[in-house]
C-alpha cells in the first residue's frame, strides 16, 4: 500500500502497525524537540463523561464501569443509546449536512484517527480501578480522581450543553441537525421555556412542543446543537470562562493529580498531537465511544481544543467505529492515508476493515515511540 516504510520503534518493545509486514525497524532518535507544546490553557472544572458503548464509561457503561457507585450513571448508556436510536424518526432522514471541510482539506495528505479513553487520556481505567492495578498505584486515589473528573464531565454537558435535553438525541457528529436549523437568532432565545422534550416522553407539554421528529421538533433541536457549538468555540481555549473560580480551581488541581498518577500520559500524547497539528498538510480527527455532548465537555475538560475543533470530533456511540471511518473517508476523500491510533479492538478492526494502518497504544511506551516515528518523518 501507500505506507510500507513506516516503522516501529524498537520493535521488540512496542506493537507494530497494521499490516505488521510492513514495517522496519529503526534506531530510536533522540527527541529534544519534545516540549513545543504543553501550553495547554488553563483547564477549568466540571463533569467528566463517557458513554460506554463498549469500552468508555458513559452515562451507560461497560460491565466493569458498574464497579464504582458514580457509575451507575453511566451504567445503562448502552442499552439508552440504542433505545435513542429509535426514538427519534427524524434524525436519520438522510437530511444531514456533508460534514464540515474547509478549503484545508483539500491540501491534506495525512489524516490521524484517535482514540480518546485509554490513548490520548487516561479515564475509564481509572473509574475501574484497572490502571491502577496495571501500573501499582493507590486505587482509591485513581478512582477517587476518575470519579471527580467524571462528575465534572456530566456537570459541564448538563449545565453548559443541554445533556439533559440531548442525551437520547445523541448524534454523530455536530453538524447532523444543522440542515433542520432555520438560522433563527437565539441571542434571545429562550430554552428552558421553548417545551423541547429530548425524551419525547413528557406529555404534558402544550401542543407548541411538535411531534418528535417532527419539523418543530427538529428545529429545536437543532437550535441546542447550534449552540452547543458556539459555547464550544468560545471556550476550547479556556474551558475555565465556563466555571466558577472555585471549580477553576478544583479542575487545575484535579488535572495535575490525574497526570501525576498517570506519569504524564496527557502531556505525552500532546506531544504527538501538536506535532501533527504543526504540519500543513495533516490533521487530528476524533472517534469516541462517549456520546457527542458529554465527549465534547471531556475534550474541553482536558485541555484539547484547541487541538480538535468541533467538526474534527466525532461519536461512535451509535454507529460504531467503522461507520465513523466511513463518514471521515467520504469527507476528507481516498487520496489522503489515514493514520489510526488507539488502544482498543473496535478501532483496530476498523482500521483494518478500511485497510489503514494502525497504532497500538498500551503504554507510555507507545505513545514515546510514535512522537520518535513522527519526528523522524515516518508517519
Amino acid at each position: 500500500q501507500e505506507y510500507p516504510t513506516y516503522t516501529i520503534l524498537g520493535q521488540s518493545q512496542y506493537q507494530t502497525c497494521y499490516p505488521s509486514s510492513g514495517f522496519e525497524v529503526i534506531t530510536p532518535a533522540d527527541s529534544n524537540t519534545e516540549s513545543t507544546a504543553l501550553a495547554t490553557t488553563a483547564y477549568p472544572t466540571e463533569k467528566p463523561n463517557t458513554m460506554v458503548p463498549t469500552q468508555t464509561v458513559q452515562r451507560p457503561s461497560s460491565g466493569d464501569a458498574s464497579t464504582s457507585p458514580s457509575l451507575s450513571r453511566a451504567a445503562a448508556s448502552k442499552e439508552l443509546d440504542e433505545q435513542a436510536r429509535k426514538s427519534i424518526p427524524g434524525k436519520n432522514r438522510g437530511k444531514r449536512k456533508a460534514d464540515t471541510s474547509s478549503s484545508q482539506d483539500s491540501e491534506l495528505e495525512r489524516v490521524f484517527l484517535w482514540d480518546l479513553d485509554e490513548t490520548i487520556i487516561i479515564f475509564h481505567s481509572l473509574l475501574t480501578g484497572s490502571y491502577a492495578q496495571k501500573y501499582g498505584k493507590d486505587p482509591t486515589l485513581v478512582i477517587g480522581s476518575g470519579l471527580s473528573m467524571e462528575e465534572m464531565i456530566f456537570e459541564v454537558a448538563d449545565t453548559h450543553l443541554f445533556f439533559n435535553d440531548l442525551e437520547e438525541c445523541d448524534q454523530v457528529h455536530i453538524e447532523d441537525v444543522a440542515s433542520d436549523d432555520n438560522g433563527q437568532d437565539l441571542s434571545n432565545y429562550s430554552f428552558s421555556t421553548d417545551g423541547f422534550s429530548g425524551s419525547g416522553s413528557n406529555t404534558n407539554h402544550s401542543t407548541s412542543v411538535g411531534v418528535q421528529g417532527g419539523v418543530d421538533w427538529m428545529r429545536k433541536l437543532a437550535f441546542r446543537y447550534r449552540r452547543v457549538r458556539e459555547i464550544y468555540d468560545k471556550y476550547k481555549t479556556n474551558v475555565g470562562g465556563l466555571l466558577s473560580p472555585q471549580k477553576r480551581e478544583a479542575l487545575q488541581r484535579l488535572r495535575t493529580d490525574i497526570e501525576v498518577l498517570t506519569d504524564s500520559w496527557l502531556e505525552t500524547a500532546l506531544k504527538s498531537l501538536l506535532l501533527i497539528q504543526s504540519r500543513k498538510n495533516c490533521v487530528n480527527i476524533l472517534i469516541t465511544t462517549t456520546q457527542l455532548v458529554p465527549a465534547l465537555a471531556k475534550v474541553l475538560l482536558y485541555g484539547l481544543g484547541e487541538v480538535f475543533p468541533i467538526e474534527n470530533i466525532y461519536s461512535a456511540t451509535k454507529i460504531g467505529k467503522e461507520s465513523c471511518f466511513e463518514r471521515i473517508v467520504s469527507r476528507f476523500g481516498k487520496k489522503v492515508t489515514y493514520v489510526v491510533i488507539g488502544d482498543g479492538r473496535d478501532e483496530e478492526v476498523a482500521a483494518k476493515q478500511h485497510n489503514m494502518p494502525f497504532w497500538r497504544i498500551t503504554n507510555h511506551a507507545d505513545l514515546v515511540s510514535l512522537h520518535q516515528a513522527l519526528e523522524l518523518d515516518f508517519l
